[in-house]
């Protein structure tokens, strides 16, 4: 893999919502939003916002001329729990399996030891089992299922929940 991993720039805001609707679009149903993403506009301001801040971080892996990974990362911002981070990913189809996932979760965890957090957690669909056996082999323990968590345009979807300490 020789993705670069990059913080994300304002400027990347297309390529990044042209990724969500294609990952999000994919019958495997691996995100969370399964509809409409956010507008490019919207994406460019989320994107300008969360780089004023320790709070937050988007890094994207960049191969082939273009973005092919994502993953966002945000602590908790209550004092009593600010050390502790939820994180979402997602690699375009085509990419998988090829470290992307890997190298974006890495970038991650180096940037939450830097701003002090001590834990990540995450959610991901009991079906998607590449991601099971990729967090599982980064260190990351299942701590539970949350039963119907999430809202979809089909009902709701059971997540489990995985945490790693850093």
């Amino acid at each position: 893999m020789n993705a670069v991993i990059r913080r994300a720039e304002p400027g990347d805001a297309e390529s990044l919502v042209r990724l969500a609707e294609a990952v999000g679009s994919e019958e495997g149903g691996w995100l969370i939003a399964d509809g409409v993403w956010r507008s490019v506009s919207e994406e460019r301001r989320y994107l300008k916002a969360i780089r004023r801040h320790e709070y937050s971080a988007v890094l994207v892996a960049e191969l082939d001329g273009g973005l092919v990974g994502r993953l966002s990362i945000g602590r908790d911002s209550h004092p009593a729990s600010e050390h502790v981070a939820d994180v979402g990913l997602m690699v375009a189809d085509g990419y998988r399996r090829r470290g992307i996932g890997r190298a974006l979760m890495e970038a991650a965890e180096a940037w939450a030891r830097s701003v002090g957090v001590r834990k990540i957690e995450l959610h991901v669909f009991p079906h998607n089992e590449a991601a099971l056996v990729l967090y599982d082999r980064l260190g990351y323990r299942q701590v539970g299922i949350r039963h119907g968590h999430f809202r979809r345009s089909d009902g709701y979807a059971d997540a489990v929940l995985m945490e790693k300490d850093l």
